[in-house]
């Protein structure tokens, strides 16, 4: 189980945070309202969680701009997306050893 504990991330498995990374893996891009409302999390919340995984270079966070009301879109990062898909094997593999016990 050794490649399980390579690709575990302790950064993205708190479960808000692994939500927020699978939704953004999944669309290309969204709006941090879009996301809130999808994943339903106060805002509050989403923007802690959405601040640790910027912090961490796994997510980026765009305001735009020259607009009437501005709206922030989250992406993950080139980084991020990595960091999500070998957590996410990391964990099928530890179910696997699970289910195979």
């Amino acid at each position: 189980m050794s490649s399980a504990v390579a690709g575990f991330n302790a950064v993205i498995h708190p479960e808000q945070r692994i939500r927020i990374c699978a939704f953004l893996l999944a669309n290309e891009e969204a709006a941090f309202s879009v996301l809130r409302e999808s994943l339903s999390i106060s805002e509050s919340g989403l923007s802690k969680q959405v601040k640790v995984l910027v912090d961490a270079g796994y997510v980026r966070a765009t305001k735009e701009r020259g607009v009437s009301r501005p709206r922030t879109w989250v992406a993950l990062t080139a980084e991020g997306r990595r960091a999500t898909v070998g957590h996410l094997a990391a964990l099928r593999e530890i179910a696997a050893v699970v289910e195979s016990s």
